[in-house]
């Protein structure tokens, strides 16, 4: 309920980062201004996520490090979006859907099948995904599958109020400095 609640305040809060966001999407590259795109989420399910758009239409659904020249999709004046992960702001919506939760493993592509079973085998897949999680702070574009994994365990067994807290610290300070980020 705390992450519902916290999701629909910051929602209000920076509606107005959210209308000069889309000003610059539709500039960069018309309609429209949000992506969304399947992911897998608690239990393995599929669900809907919502992103700013910073790639153009059309670019195929695949993890940026995996196009061939990536730069070449992605939207110039977006470039920021994506330094400071403000194209995930589009989040909270999931959160407030109930689909996500602020602190836990990132959802998997819904077609990044080997993440996707590892954490099957692990019971990641037993918690619902976050915006950021202990992965995203230890290396994010940087890591392999399984040390993503790894980390993804790590959290479920260290799992606490407070380690969230340390967790939410160390994105803002990763994303400030943009610390394991390729793209």
């Amino acid at each position: 309920m705390l992450n519902k609640f916290l999701s629909l305040f910051l929602l209000l809060m920076l509606s107005p980062l959210f209308l000069i966001i889309s000003i610059l999407v539709i500039i960069s590259d018309n309609l429209p201004v949000f992506y969304s795109q399947n992911r897998i989420g608690l239990d393995s399910r599929v669900f809907t996520i919502y992103k700013f758009r910073t790639m153009k239409v059309g670019t195929p659904e695949l993890a940026t490090h995996l196009l061939q020249n990536p730069n070449s999709y992605i939207l110039t004046t977006s470039k920021i979006l994506r330094k400071f992960s403000l194209d995930e702001l589009p989040n909270l919506f999931n959160i407030l859907k109930g689909d996500m939760v602020f602190v836990g493993p990132r959802p998997a592509l819904h077609n990044q099948h080997d993440l996707i079973e590892l954490r099957k085998k692990e019971g990641i897949d037993k918690i619902k995904p976050g915006i950021t999680g202990w992965a995203q702070v230890n290396g994010r574009d940087e890591l392999t599958i399984e040390e993503k994994i790894k980390y993804d365990k790590e959290y479920i067994e260290r799992k606490s109020f407070f380690f969230d807290l340390k967790i939410l610290f160390l994105t803002f300070f990763k994303v400030f400095l943009r610390s394991g980020v390729n793209h």
